[in-house]
């Protein structure tokens, strides 16, 4: 999603008492940024404007909320979202945090001692190219991130029926455990479900929504994860890219030397034949 540059984002995040602006120096102590640190404590990513969130963290004083998004503007708006929610409500936003990050880090930022018990990720970017699609939220190389922080469920909600359908595959070749499916959530939808503004405009388009929840491998929890900003493993990317250049190493072992630092499955071919669930 594109949002325009808001110059009175960043002053106002830094301004909130709920926004935290040091998120890689919070690892390991999310909990206590709470006023109720024993909590569940609930991760939103990609949380874009805050549609989500905002309604979640009112609906549900019972659990304390993080919410991350890379854009600084798309946090504001998230942040004034927030405030107008809970002023409603009556209530201060205690149980809300709002952080800017690119989630590619999260293992970063979020540590097995913080205790994540669920993960949200609603209507994120498919990333429809080939080329593009290691950087959904739902690749493998996010879900070995995430298994290794996570002590319970990810809830995943999208439109789009492409990467609804890949990533499942995703989960399953990761090891994850699907316990719930659906192809049409609204067909019978669930009375805890809260409807975004843009779940309501893909509905009216005549888009149904898909959805799942899925469990990480119990063996995952609290394994270490490569970090792809390191300036090691930075370093050795380059040298392969340079490789690969210089004819050094095909394309396919180019490929193959990723996977092994990165601790990735092989990638198996889809059967052109195969019918995919509608």
């Amino acid at each position: 999603m594109r949002i325009r540059f808001k110059k009175w984002a960043r002053p106002e995040l830094a301004a909130s008492p709920f926004c935290m602006d040091n998120a890689f120096a919070l690892a390991g102590t999310w909990r206590q940024q709470f006023a109720k640190p024993e909590q569940p404590f609930y991760v939103e990513l990609g949380c874009g404007k805050g549609g989500w969130v905002s309604q979640a963290a009112v609906l549900h004083p019972e659990n304390n909320y993080l919410a991350l998004d890379i854009k600084s503007e798309m946090l504001a708006v998230a942040k004034r979202k927030t405030e107008q929610a809970f002023a409603e409500a009556g209530r201060e936003p205690e149980n809300i945090r709002l952080s800017i990050l690119n989630i590619e880090r999260i293992s970063e930022v979020l540590k097995p001692e913080d205790g994540v018990d669920r993960i949200y990720i609603n209507f994120c970017n498919p990333w429809p190219k080939e080329g593009h699609k290691k950087r959904r939220l739902t690749h493998p190389r996010q879900l070995r991130q995430y298994a290794a922080i996570l002590r319970g469920e990810l809830h995943f909600k999208t439109d789009d029926c492409d990467l609804f359908t890949e990533s499942i595959e995703y989960f399953e070749q990761s090891g994850w455990e699907i316990l719930t499916k659906s192809f049409d959530l609204h067909a019978d939808e669930p009375a805890d479900n809260i409807r975004t503004e843009h779940e309501n405009m893909f509905t009216e388009m005549g888009k149904k929504i898909h959805f799942l929840i899925a469990k990480p491998p119990a063996d995952a929890f609290g394994k270490p994860v490569p970090n792809l900003h390191a300036p090691d493993t930075v370093k050795l990317f380059h040298a392969l890219e340079k490789q690969r250049m210089l004819g050094i190493l095909t394309e396919e072992q180019f490929e193959q030397r990723k996977r092994e630092i990165l601790g990735e499955p092989e990638e198996v071919p889809h059967d052109e034949g195969m019918e995919v669930e509608k």
